[in-house]
């Protein structure tokens, strides 16, 4: 009896481990993924850059 449950609940974590991974790479997750800090204030300074490009197009 041990044996065989022990054997299911192997199983069942599997698919169960592979049935979220599938859900996250098919985008059905809604958690965002991770920006870190460095990435974002990199980000920031494209972004800033390029509204100063564009308002100086425009002049």
């Amino acid at each position: 009896m041990n044996r065989k449950k022990k054997i299911n609940q192997i199983l069942s974590k599997k698919s169960k481990r592979a049935k979220s991974k599938k859900a996250f790479e098919s985008g059905g997750c809604n958690k965002p993924r991770y920006i870190s800090k460095a990435e974002r204030a990199k980000m920031e300074v494209e972004t800033e850059a390029s509204e100063k490009e564009t308002t100086t197009d425009s002049n």
